[in-house]
């Protein structure tokens, strides 16, 4: 994938540093998106002012050589890994070794993410390169900007986890209802079962995910309770979904919450509220504004229907009591922040706009898309409907 590291270099010149040193696996979104290579063991990743360079283990040497993004890749075999291992151990001896590969490529300064080994770092130094903390995240602001191919692959995402939703949607919407419980097949439809199924679908669309949300009655008045046990008829149930493409390691996110039977006229008012945040929060977004102003938009909206928010009490448990939304990308958080700390938005930040309305009393309510910021307003990744009432799709 072609990357715009020009701001990353930049910093490199103006800290006066020979290149920027990532020390870890793939599973740290940074090391992936700057090597483009993904690799479960500890590899590491070297840009300098005018190349990236990897240095991987013989293992992972062939693929790299095919998969990476990087203009040089390097075996640890080729600075006599094995027999500094032999010598020094196997902290030291890794050590030279990486010391070794820094100076095969002229540098002996480096900058390095707050995540960089502590222990790497200082034996770095007692090897004479010096290393400098880099505090300001350039990579996650560089990677908050995503180019047209990484666009295309959360929506891509975005589109298996609408088929997930279709799926679980639709088992509420044909489920009976037996003494207040939805039941399917004869047997109680639980948060587990629905989660199941929703799974089952994303892996059948080339994705996966750690965990979903399908959460009912009091269950979703905790933004982050993962619900259990039998979903009931007439309770606001909230289901949020947030996979990860195995290939491309991009995620999607989107949440829709439905009543089955009948929502009463609170839990009406409640969903119309959000409905009408959603929408103001939207109408705000564009390049330009900042992510504090699209939050403002929501709060708005819902004081103004008389819910509380973090916004005017800091300390409140009911109401509108999260951020309005988050980047997503590699990471399911990710910057840019749609939140009262939210700075400038600009074209290519791909975030959610997900307000809420909880209270254990009854029930919550969060509605959420994913859209990708433009110069004059939003693309939205989700093609979904919003409706309370559960239709089968």
């Amino acid at each position: 994938m072609d990357v715009d590291l020009s701001r990353l270099r930049d910093y490199l010149t103006d800290e006066d540093l020979d290149g920027y040193l990532v020390d870890d696996d793939a599973t740290d979104s940074d090391q992936r998106y700057l090597s483009g290579f993904d690799a479960p063991d500890p590899y590491q990743t070297l840009v300098t002012p005018e190349e990236t360079h990897l240095l991987v283990s013989g293992l992972e040497y062939g693929r790299a050589k095919k998969d990476a993004d990087a203009d040089t890749v390097s075996r640890r075999a080729e600075y006599d890994f094995q027999s500094l291992l032999e010598e020094y151990g196997p902290y030291e001896g890794g050590v030279r070794c990486l010391a070794r590969f820094l100076e095969d490529h002229g540098v002996e300064s480096i900058g390095v993410p707050r995540s960089f080994p502590t222990g790497t770092a200082d034996g770095l130094r007692d090897q004479g390169v010096s290393v400098t903390v880099e505090t300001d995240d350039i990579v996650g602001q560089i990677r908050a900007v995503k180019t047209d191919e990484e666009i295309g692959h959360v929506g891509e995402t975005q589109r298996a986890n609408q088929e997930a939703m279709a799926v679980a949607e639709s088992l509420i919407a044909d489920a009976d209802v037996e003494d207040g419980v939805l039941v399917a097949g004869g047997e109680p439809l639980t948060s587990e079962r629905v989660k199941e199924e929703i799974e089952v679908t994303l892996l059948r669309h080339g994705c996966s995910l750690d965990d979903t949300i399908v959460a009912c009655g009091a269950d979703g008045a905790d933004p982050h309770d993962r619900g259990s046990g039998p979903l009931e008829a007439d309770e606001l149930i909230v289901i949020d979904i947030f996979p990860r493409d195995k290939e491309t390691k991009y995620f999607g996110d989107m949440t829709r919450t439905f009543v089955r039977g009948e929502p009463t006229d609170e839990m009406r008012r409640r969903y119309d509220a959000t409905h009408e945040a959603f929408e103001a929060a939207l109408e705000t977004v564009e390049a330009g504004v900042t992510g504090a102003d699209v939050h403002d938009a929501t709060c708005d909206v819902l004081e103004d229907a008389g819910f509380e928010t973090r916004r005017t009490n800091p300390a409140a448990e009911t109401g509108f009591i999260h951020s309005t939304g988050h980047g997503v990308g590699l990471d399911i958080h990710e910057g840019p922040s749609v939140s009262p700390a939210g700075g400038e938005l600009e074209p290519g930040h791909v975030i959610t706009i997900e307000p809420g309305v909880y209270d254990p009393a009854v029930g919550g309510v969060r509605i959420e898309d994913l859209v990708v910021v433009t110069e004059n307003g939003y693309e939205n990744l989700t093609a979904y409907p919003i409706d309370l009432e559960p239709v089968s799709r």
